[in-house]
């Protein structure tokens, strides 16, 4: 496999990598699919605390995810690093507890995007994805409902900066 820029790259972040990170990055990768670009990205997610290394995501996000036709099985938690800032360009956070805990690990000279995630869809009514874990199996429908929407916006706009690989 070819080893993908940093400017292809795609962090999302979340509190552990159990509910929202993995739903985004299982939304986003096959929206990128959809779009022919995802073989020309890297895409990840992790969590800000430790407590989930290694683990699945809630099993509630992945059966509200294959609901709607995605896949977080394969998918397992694993903690940001400041290295992370070496290899994505596009750095998301699921809301503002996990951007500051972000923009303390940033090094000075990290030149690419941090930012919510939810500034990516202007027409969305929230600028946070609400955590589910504590809630109902309706929270993470109305997750996965951001995120689609969100991911739909992302898709696009880098769609116009890459050119897909061959046959791709």
């Amino acid at each position: 496999m070819i080893p993908v820029p940093p400017e292809r790259s795609v962090l999302f972040v979340c509190l552990g990598n159990i509910c929202r990170s993995p739903t985004a990055e299982a939304v986003f990768r096959a929206t990128a699919q959809r779009a022919g670009i995802l073989t020309a990205l890297g895409v990840d997610s992790a969590g800000i605390g430790d407590w989930h290394v290694g683990q699945p995501p809630d099993r509630r996000a992945i059966a509200a995810g294959h609901r709607r036709g995605y896949d977080l099985t394969r998918l397992r938690g694993r903690q940001v690093t400041a290295d992370d800032f070496d290899r994505f360009h596009w750095i998301f956070a699921m809301d503002q507890a996990n951007l500051r805990a972000l923009e303390a690990l940033r090094p000075a000279t990290y030149p690419g995007h941090l930012g919510l995630f939810l500034t990516m869809a202007p027409g969305a009514a929230l600028r946070e994805v609400p955590d589910p874990y504590y809630g109902g199996a309706d929270g993470f429908d109305h997750v996965l409902d951001l995120i689609e929407e969100a991911s739909e916006a992302l898709v696009a706009k880098l769609r116009t900066r890459i050119s897909p690989p061959a046959g791709g």
